[in-house]
């Protein structure tokens, strides 16, 4: 079982990657085709923050699901 101070390590280690790779996926998507012209900036900072909400929201899940996993031991 993890300590709290590596329970938050992992954690926002987590939430890193899991951001990190909804980015990757949301550049890849053709978005073109919806962007103005002259607000690329702003599909960019869109994304980001779609990133960050998507990432975080896979990261928690996963996140539970392993700390629901330890909890089993304490069923029986």
């Amino acid at each position: 079982m993890l300590s709290i101070g590596q329970w938050a390590l992992v954690s926002i280690f987590s939430h890193f990657l899991f951001i990190y790779i909804t980015w990757k996926i949301l550049i890849g998507i053709n978005l073109d085709p919806i962007i103005r012209k002259g607000k690329v900036t702003e599909a960019r900072i869109l994304l980001f923050f779609v990133a960050i909400v998507i990432g975080a929201g896979v990261s928690r899940f996963f996140l539970e699901i392993v700390q629901w996993s330890s909890d089993l031991i304490y069923l029986f």
